[in-house]
């Protein structure tokens, strides 16, 4: 992670239940994280559409996040900023985030209920262009922090980025990582550099092996029965570190059945390649 973001969450909304409930859990990340929250609406030709069939003007816009705001305050005690901004939301997201210079980004995600239709492929655009780890919520509720966390570990390309956020996380929230890798030498001692980060962190662990075989399935099963509150995930990139694809196991893990929050991480080179060093 990069020590110059600012203490700042970003939550895009297009006013629905679940991007609603991605901004409490946003809020409520913002308090243990003392950070900021900015609710963000991207005004896209969905959104011209939707103001021209309802006769209102994008001041409209700007009265839905100021209700927001309130809510923010009234249940957190907390205030949240507001901005409304022209362009489409696969992009306009990762840029406002990267202006912003923002530590996480909390995303909503629905099925056709909602105005920008957050679902599936589109979600997933959204989270790869981001600049940094979004945070993908469901409908399922989820105020009181997070105190135990799933950390999958299936390579030992990079996993560096994903253990200094797994690190800062467990510290600020008192949580617990529970690691599940597959079993291998090779990723034993990957595994063993990651647990000596989180000895030095003072970062409660523990390790579970299982084989490959629909480790997707076994990833969630195992977030199921130890209760767990997040699952945390990483992209790969491309050899420019310019784009970054998720693959159908990811996408099932991010949609996953009992929906359960997880974090998407973007990985740079230097932390990609870290873990050799």
């Amino acid at each position: 992670m990069d020590e110059q973001m600012n203490n700042i969450i970003l939550v895009p909304t297009d006013f629905s239940e679940v991007t609603e409930n991605a901004m409490n859990q946003a809020a409520a990340a913002a308090k243990y994280l003392k950070s900021k929250l900015v609710l963000l609406h991207v005004i896209d030709k969905t959104t011209k559409a939707q103001l021209k069939k309802e006769h209102e003007d994008k001041g409209a816009i700007n009265q839905k996040l100021s209700a927001l705001a309130v809510k923010v305050k009234k249940g957190f005690g907390i205030d949240a900023e507001i901005m409304a901004k022209e362009g489409d939301i696969f992009s306009t997201i990762g840029e406002v985030a990267k202006d912003l210079g923002v530590k996480l980004v909390y995303l909503g995600t629905h099925g056709k209920v909602g105005l920008q239709k957050l679902t599936g492929s589109f979600a997933l655009k959204v989270v790869t262009s981001s600049p940094v780890p979004v945070v993908v919520v469901q409908k399922r509720p989820l105020t009181e922090g997070y105190k135990k966390i799933v950390l999958p570990i299936t390579s030992d390309a990079g996993p560096w980025e994903k253990t200094t956020w797994a690190a800062f996380i467990a510290k600020n929230f008192n949580a617990e990582i529970h690691i599940l890798q597959i079993d291998s030498n090779e990723l034993s001692a990957s595994v063993k550099i990651i647990t000596g980060h989180f000895d030095k962190q003072g970062v409660k662990y523990s390790v579970t092996k299982t084989d490959g075989s629909n480790f997707s399935k076994k990833v969630i099963d195992y977030a199921t029965t130890s209760l767990s509150d997040m699952i945390m995930i990483m992209t790969n990139p491309d050899k420019s570190f310019t784009k970054f694809i998720l693959g159908s196991y990811d996408e099932e893990m991010i949609f996953n059945t009992p929906q359960i929050p997880v974090m998407c991480i973007n990985p740079r080179k230097y932390n990609w390649e870290k873990i050799f060093k």
